[in-house]
C-alpha cells in the first residue's frame, strides 16, 4: 500500500463537501475552492471525477452552481442542482456537493472537505480535513 493510502482496486467513493455562499457574485470561486479542496480529499484529478451533485437551500434559489463549475473546467462532468429538503438550515446560505471519484483510495482514505463556516456542520471531519479558517 503507498503512502496516498491507495489499495490498487478501482472503486467509485463518494466525497462530501460544502461551504457558506455570501452572495451570487461570489458562487464561481467559492465553487472552485470547494470542487478543488474535495478533489484534494480523494486524491483525484478533474479526469476521475464521475459526477457532481449540489444541493441548495431554499436561501441559494436561483443560483446554479453547476454552471459555475461547467466555468471551472467540469463541462465533461456529469452535474446535477436538487434542492434541500428544507429540514437542516443550521448554516445559512449553505452549499453542499456529493463528488463521486474513481480512486484507489479505500472508502477510509476519502478527506471531506468542509470549507469555512461549513466545518461546524461536521466538526468531526473538518479540523484538518480539508477546512479553511
Amino acid at each position: 500500500m503507498e503512502e496516498s493510502g491507495e489499495t490498487g482496486r478501482l472503486a467509485c467513493r463518494g466525497v462530501r463537501g460544502a461551504i457558506s455562499v455570501g452572495g451570487e457574485g461570489e458562487l464561481e470561486p467559492l465553487v472552485g475552492e470547494l470542487l478543488a479542496a474535495m478533489l484534494e480529499g480523494s486524491g483525484g484529478s478533474l479526469e476521475d471525477v464521475a459526477a457532481v451533485v449540489f444541493s441548495v437551500q431554499d436561501d441559494l434559489a436561483g443560483l446554479n452552481p453547476a454552471a459555475a463549475a461547467r466555468r471551472r473546467g467540469y463541462s465533461q462532468v456529469p452535474l446535477l442542482v436538487v434542492r434541500e429538503h428544507g429540514g437542516d438550515t443550521a448554516l445559512p446560505r449553505c452549499l453542499r456537493a456529493l463528488m463521486l471519484v474513481n480512486t484507489r483510495r479505500p472508502q477510509a482514505g476519502i478527506r471531506h472537505a468542509y470549507v469555512g463556516a461549513a466545518g461546524s456542520l461536521r466538526p468531526d471531519l473538518s479540523p484538518g480535513r480539508g477546512a479553511r479558517p
